[in-house]
């Protein structure tokens, strides 16, 4: 009994001069945890530091932002556990079915924090957090290996916190007018491309996403926190989430959210602080920080704390309290512990049912087959797949009956050789039955995000869903381009029907090779093309290097030529024809600034530089109206409110630069700018309540789901395409759209309705109020408004909504290079 206390107080001895030799984050640095935002760097300098001191903490670098900004995770633990850390990995990722080794014991938790950069009090926190794991919360690291990520999202947290610190008095200012409560466009909140870092988590369109899910899974943590903020005047909020759940999600997962939650109210009720759960935040949407996790097996959870980018160091809220920094970040330090010590107490359970949780027996679905019509599209879907280690093989020649995605009825699907399967009986079965099904059941109307996004939808396939296991191979019969000179070639021919064979044409006119496409169908030499089919003649590229530089391209950008002696066709037009037209190299401008969605805007950046690979030149709204439109020969109006920015001198300069040949292309609630003005053909439909004013007499506490009836979140519809129509070319004669909202436009009656919702248009997935959707029959999705020797281009839907919906990048290039690309300005 004496030689064991002698070893109690050896321990706590021990323990307490370890705990004085580490420095808190505000030794570290200098000043008090709260007083300042913390940049970047010296985050990571506290986490180097705390990594090299203890051995008990580990650091791993994982990626680099686009910034080039560090992305770093640590993994805290007992010494023990981090001397057994990849026997621990392993075991935990056999329990899934994607590993060999000892089933796992140990809990593993993952805290995430400032995905969204003005967010900022998270990052903050996540040093205290770390601290106090390794000094008086140690007990619980025996069972539970804690995974931090201090900030996900470093360009959007520096954007915020330069901005800031540039523009704070001192001492700060509470007053919410203040300057430094209000932050200029784009803000901090998304990430350099300005993409929402936490809504592509599934789609992992993001340099940052695309690194973070590659560690992530190689731990499949059993818990998941995503560390938020929201407006200034919100308590505080944490699990249990709203409705609606997706219905993959297990009771299991359900109950412990509750658990969780209850043992944070101790702490928050012990300090008098408010909370609040179970409202707003739900687990529907598969591409959150909450959502992927859970339906990845863990229990996900957002944690939401007042402040955003409003809140800078302290800001007096509307109810006269002064909300600081310091409170903020000791809130969710509070959460982070709280979290940490559930899961330490039932680490034996957390393995226990996240087990069960990869038995995909009772999925609804067995398997997806996409038709491999296309095989860039299929490989884009691969990467996707791959990116989230998710398992597909290729079908047989044969027929499987199922759900039809695009006729929406159960039937015979015809299946060929190379189709894609996709099966649900694989360790991440539920996600895939997440991604793929026809239509995610909706338990409530009131959700936080889109409703539908089904990926045989977003990506552009025939596809069929079958409750059957369909027959599948891994052999794959995918073949690779091969090119090579013909000296003796009258001219070189590539099909066009693809986001790749933009960014090829792209890569043409960069290196000065000019191409013609073809407005109509032909065949030559026993082959047959389409229209859009780009024609690459020797009469236009006379330079003695231009098989050769071409045959470069084609194959860096791993494109199948053809050849042909002869300009004379078998049928269709020949090459001569006026159908064949010359693309010149386009210059395009896209408005940025005040007014316009950062997102939207980013979106457009985005898929230019690391898609299409094309220049563009970023205007600004504050000049736009100053700016000679006349150098452009393409302008992009992203998705914004501009009654400020397009006055009615502006629109006669943009109307001008269309009649001299330009493009304009205005894309979503731009749209309201040219609708019913003079000198444009666009108008917007009525709704009913809109045509019959009646007084409102819904009860108080119903009207936010009466509202709901007006709405359309993320609903997906089928539309028609006039693929003659060059802005259609690539396409089928249906196109399903992601719609985002309830305002429609009328048919053009002066112009051309390229694609539309016809009289029978309905709903094929997601939620669209009952009103809403009334006002979606007979509309226009994408049309072209011909003045003069230009166009505008009206895009209804957004074709690049959160880069994930990949079938409708090429109507964007369309617009950009095969209308008025013949004219010479």
């Amino acid at each position: 009994m004496k030689f064991k206390a002698i070893l109690l107080l050896s321990y706590l001895t021990i323990g307490s001069v370890f705990s004085q030799t580490i420095q808190s984050p505000s030794e570290f640095l200098g000043y008090e945890i709260g007083s300042r935002f913390t940049r970047h760097h010296k985050v990571v300098d506290y986490f180097k530091y705390v990594s090299n001191t203890l051995s008990n903490v580990q650091l791993e670098k994982y990626g680099e932002t686009n910034e080039n900004r560090p992305l770093y995770v640590s993994y805290i633990s007992s010494q023990e556990n981090i001397n057994n850390l990849e026997d621990i990995r392993k075991g935990n990722l056999s329990q899934t079915g994607t590993e060999t080794g000892n089933p796992g014991k140990k809990a593993i938790v993952w805290l995430s924090y400032n995905v969204h950069g003005n967010e900022a009090s998270s990052t903050e926190a996540s040093m205290l957090t770390l601290y106090d794991l390794v000094t008086t919360k140690k007990a619980w690291l025996e069972n539970t290996l804690v995974i931090i990520d201090p900030c996900i999202n470093p360009d959007g947290r520096d954007r915020y916190v330069n901005w800031y610190n540039q523009v704070k008095s001192t001492p700060f200012d509470v007053t919410q007018d203040a300057k430094e409560h209000n932050e200029p466009w784009p803000g901090g909140r998304p990430n350099h491309y300005l993409f929402d870092l936490n809504r592509d988590w599934a789609w992992a369109t993001q340099l940052e996403s695309q690194q973070r899910i590659k560690i992530y899974n190689k731990w499949m943590p059993h818990i998941h926190v995503d560390f938020h903020e929201q407006y200034i005047n919100n308590p505080y909020y944490f699990a249990p989430a709203a409705e609606p759940f997706h219905e993959i999600i297990t009771t299991w997962q359900r109950d412990f959210q509750t658990e969780i939650g209850k043992n944070h109210a101790k702490y928050f009720d012990k300090e008098g602080w408010l909370y609040f759960t179970k409202e707003s935040f739900d687990l529907l949407y598969p591409s959150y920080g909450d959502t992927y996790p859970t339906f990845m097996g863990a229990i996900g959870m957002t944690y939401e704390q007042a402040g955003h980018g409003m809140a800078g160091l302290g800001i007096n809220t509307n109810e006269g309290e002064i909300l600081t920094l310091k409170d903020r970040a000791i809130h969710h330090k509070t959460t982070g512990l709280s979290t940490v010590e559930i899961a330490s107490q039932n680490a034996e359970k957390l393995n226990t049912e996240f087990k069960k949780f990869f038995n995909n027996d009772n999925v609804a679905y067995k398997s997806f087959v996409l038709k491999n019509e296309n095989q860039d599209k299929t490989n884009r879907l691969k990467k996707l797949l791959d990116t989230h280690e998710i398992n597909y093989e290729y079908a047989t020649n044969g027929s499987v009956k199922g759900y039809n995605f695009n006729n929406q009825n159960d039937e015979k699907f015809i299946t060929s050789q190379g189709d894609l399967v996709i099966h649900t009986k694989q360790p991440k079965g539920k996600m895939v039955n997440v991604l793929f099904e026809p239509s995610a059941k909706l338990a409530d109307s009131l959700t936080y995000d889109i409703t539908a996004w089904s990926l045989p939808y977003a990506h552009g396939f025939k596809a069929v869903a079958s409750k059957s296991i369909v027959s599948s191979s891994t052999k794959s019969s995918t073949k690779n381009a091969i090119n090579s000179v013909d000296k003796n070639a009258y001219a070189y021919i590539a099909k066009w029907n693809s986001l790749e064979d933009a960014t090829f044409l792209g890569d043409l006119l960069k290196n000065n090779i000019v191409p013609r496409f073809s407005e109509k169908p032909f065949s030559t030499n026993g082959k047959s093309f389409d229209r859009g089919t780009l024609i690459i003649l020797r009469n236009d590229n006379r330079n003695k290097d231009f098989d050769e530089n071409l045959i470069k391209i084609a194959d860096k950008n791993k494109r199948q030529l053809t050849t042909t002696s002869t300009g004379f066709s078998d049928t269709g037009v020949d090459f001569g024809s006026y159908a064949v037209k010359p693309i010149n190299k386009q210059k395009v401008a896209l408005l940025s600034g005040k007014g316009t969605s950062s997102l939207s805007f980013g979106e457009i950046w985005h898929f230019f530089e690391t898609e299409l690979q094309y220049p563009l030149t970023i205007l600004d709204s504050d000049y736009f109206s100053n700016v000679n439109f006349s150098k452009y020969d393409v302008i992009i109006l992203p998705n914004g409110y501009y009654s400020r920015i397009l006055n009615k001198s502006t629109l006669d300069k943009l109307s001008t630069f269309v009649s001299s040949g330009g493009t304009l292309i205005a894309i979503g609630s731009a749209l309201n700018s040219f609708a019913d003005k003079k000198g444009f053909a666009l108008t917007k439909k009525k709704t009913a309540e809109e045509e019959e004013k009646s007084p409102n007499l819904t009860p108080y506490a119903e009207q936010e789901r009466e509202s709901v009836k007006n709405l359309i979140t993320g609903a997906i519809f089928k539309s028609k395409v006039d693929n003659t129509h060059p802005l259609g070319f690539g396409y089928t004669d249906e196109y399903f759209s992601l719609k985002l909202g309830g305002t429609s436009y009328n048919y053009l009656n002066d112009g051309i309705n390229v694609a539309y919702f016809d009289k029978n248009s309905k709903n094929i997935s997601g939620y669209a109020g009952s009103e809403a959707i009334k006002n979606i029959p007979d509309s226009l999705l994408f049309g072209e408004e011909q003045k003069g020797r230009g166009s505008i281009i009206y895009m209804v839907d957004n074709p690049l909504f959160r880069s994930f919906w990949e079938n409708g990048k090429l109507f964007l290039a369309n617009a950009v290079f095969l209308l008025n690309s013949d004219q010479l300005k």
